[in-house]
């Protein structure tokens, strides 16, 4: 083996991070070690893709710069081998040839990055530093799901407003009880549908499944076969039988979301499944029985829905044997800086990007947002931003929030920008930003477009007047979901 070692100097050597290079050219290895000893990191370096292998399998580096084309295997072969061995391993591939298809794969295949050679040396050092910051930063998030693990599921975010504090001590109550309907209340965007899973996760069914379904995202006739299943023959398509959700979540926990947009026909055979826990498949001849916990959410009135006759009043009641209302974010503001700085590690690691801070005023405009979307409102924006901006610091003016921008049309929001230019006599000397326009004014119409529909995807395609596969991409690139998605 020629691999060799070499360590920065110093009393904090041993405590540094190790990052090793895997190139077949001798001068390259060199020029790299050099210059990482340099900066303090312990470094070890292998000629071949045997060689890099072999060193894997007795020890990890924090981070593995890997040449592209190696002489026994290719540094894919490579990378597959480290990450199946290390899963957490930073992988950051060289390439002198700027082989694309190949940096694509190695991407897919879990390479932090990817840089064309020569490298410059500020490049790889800044490289290096955001693949050992998303490791601490992968670790610490690791470190606290296990400090909850016994009582909060993976990537539930605590709160401590005083409104959120009494919808865990109620989830916590309730979630004893192996059978208690709940109906949990609040506007859209609160986090329902992860009330739902905190439940089942603290309950005696966690290990059972947890299965959900959005009421509102599917078309009321097809509503009853999804939750029932069909028996083989049952209609023109039925070419087998499916089992329904309530079969699957046997054992466990089914969660309705939007519960208020079911027919009343179909509510009628709920009330009978949450009376008995009996029901038929559709086309079907024999009672299926189940054990399965009922939760569900709803956005709307459904008192008023009584009234209105469009939900049953005796379902309600059977719904609603234990009540949780979600506070919106406006009424639990000490949670929203939290929450962002949740949301920003989050998107670092998905988008490559170094953030580390949100700066005093950006704290300040997000804490007197009223937040209309709530949870799923804050999410969007923190995606956008982290991924539209370069920075390490997140300030308010990289902020897109309706209301918040100045009359300046500079593309701060549509509204201002659209305005300010249009009635201007000429044009703004700071240029408008016109793909961030276009950007926010798309996202928003579709958002419109699919709440009108119900967010059934036909619907909204044809209230915008595209066909739904230029839909559906839209909302995959803005990362538009149906609310309990």
């Amino acid at each position: 083996m020629t691999s060799a070692t070499e360590q920065g100097s110093g009393p904090e050597a041993e405590a540094r991070a190790q990052v090793w290079i895997c190139d077949d050219e001798e001068s390259i290895r060199r020029f790299l070690s050099q210059s990482l000893v340099a900066e303090g990191f312990a470094v070890r370096t292998a000629a071949t893709g045997g060689e890099a292998v072999a060193m894997l399998e007795k020890d990890a580096p924090d981070v593995l710069l890997l040449d592209l084309r190696l002489p026994d295997m290719t540094g894919l072969d490579v990378l597959a081998r480290a990450r199946a061995a290390h899963p957490e391993l930073a992988v950051i591939l060289l390439t002198a040839y700027g082989d694309v298809d190949s940096a694509v794969q190695a991407m897919k295949q879990g390479a932090f990055h990817f840089a064309n050679k020569p490298i410059h040396h500020d490049q790889l050092q800044l490289l290096i530093q955001q693949a050992l910051d998303s490791r601490r930063l992968h670790r610490e998030l690791k470190a606290l799901r296990r400090a909850h693990a016994d009582r909060f599921p993976l990537d539930f975010v605590q709160g401590t407003a005083p409104a959120i504090q009494k919808v865990y001590e109620v989830a916590e109550r309730v979630a004893t009880s192996e059978t208690t309907s709940v109906l949990i209340e609040g506007e859209s965007g609160t986090g329902k549908e992860l009330i739902a899973q905190l439940i089942h996760h603290m309950s005696p069914r966690r290990d059972k499944p947890f299965l959900e379904i959005n009421c509102a995202a599917i078309p009321r006739e097809l509503l009853e076969s999804e939750l029932f299943g069909y028996e083989k023959g049952a209609f023109t398509d039925a070419r087998a039988q499916k089992l329904g959700l309530l079969e699957l979540a046997d054992g466990g926990t089914l969660f309705l979301d939007e519960v208020g947009e079911m027919s009343v026909p179909m509510q009628v055979k709920l009330l009978k499944v949450l009376e008995r826990m009996i029901f038929k498949r559709v086309g079907g001849t024999r009672d299926v029985t189940v054990n399965v916990r009922i939760l569900s959410a709803t956005n709307q009135n459904l008192e008023m829905s009584i009234r209105n006759g469009t939900f049953r009043e005796d379902l309600y009641f059977r719904l609603k044997v234990v009540p949780i209302h979600m506070p919106a974010l406006r009424e639990r503001r000490e949670d929203i800086v939290p929450l962002a700085l949740y949301f920003l590690e989050h998107f670092n690691r998905a988008f490559r990007k170094n953030f580390q801070e949100i700066s005093a005023d950006a704290r300040t405009m997000l804490e007197g947002y009223a937040w209309p979307g709530n949870i799923r409102e804050l999410k969007n924006l923190m995606e956008r931003t982290v991924l539209l901006e370069n920075a390490t610091r997140m300030d308010a003016a990289q902020l897109k929030l309706p209301g918040t921008a100045s009359p300046d049309p500079s593309g701060d929001s549509v509204a201002s920008a659209l305005e300010a230019v249009l009635a201007a006599p000429g044009w703004p000397d700071g240029g408008v930003a016109l793909e961030e326009c276009i950007e926010d004014l798309e996202r928003r119409l579709i958002i419109k477009a699919s709440e009108a529909a119900r967010w059934n995807q036909s619907r909204t395609a044809d209230l915008l007047r595209i066909n739904r596969d230029k839909l559906r991409y839209r909302m995959k690139a803005y990362g538009i979901r149906p609310p309990g998605e």
